[in-house]
């Protein structure tokens, strides 16, 4: 019997947080900006499929892309924003497993997550 589980991985902040500011440094280069978010947008989503994987990563990757590649819409911190909705999703999971556990455990003081 296959197990449907799907694990869920919480990529570091401090990653997400510098992969935004590589994205935002094209700013820095006036007149080269938008150059090197034709080279940086195909990386930049590849980068958030591969970190964040699933529906996820496969959506956010997708708007990533098209963030990086619009002009001016470099400053927004998509990888942060995803990663502030991973942590969200992983704190409704882990509040739901607790639920489950402990509404069939008789002491339910012995689980905790």
């Amino acid at each position: 019997m296959k197990d449907d589980k799907k694990e869920l991985f919480l990529p570091n902040i401090f990653i997400c947080i510098l992969m935004d500011l590589i994205g935002m440094l094209s700013y820095i280069f006036p007149g080269m900006g938008e150059f090197t978010d034709i080279i940086w947008a195909p990386v930049s989503g590849y980068i958030f499929f591969k970190l964040f994987g699933g529906r996820l990563g496969l959506i956010g990757g997708v708007l990533d892309f098209l963030e990086e590649i619009l002009p001016f819409t470099d400053i927004i911190p998509s990888f942060t924003i995803a990663w502030f909705i991973r942590r969200n999703s992983l704190g409704k999971t882990m509040r739901e497993n607790e639920f489950t556990l402990r509404k069939g455990h008789p002491n339910k003081n012995i689980i905790k997550i």
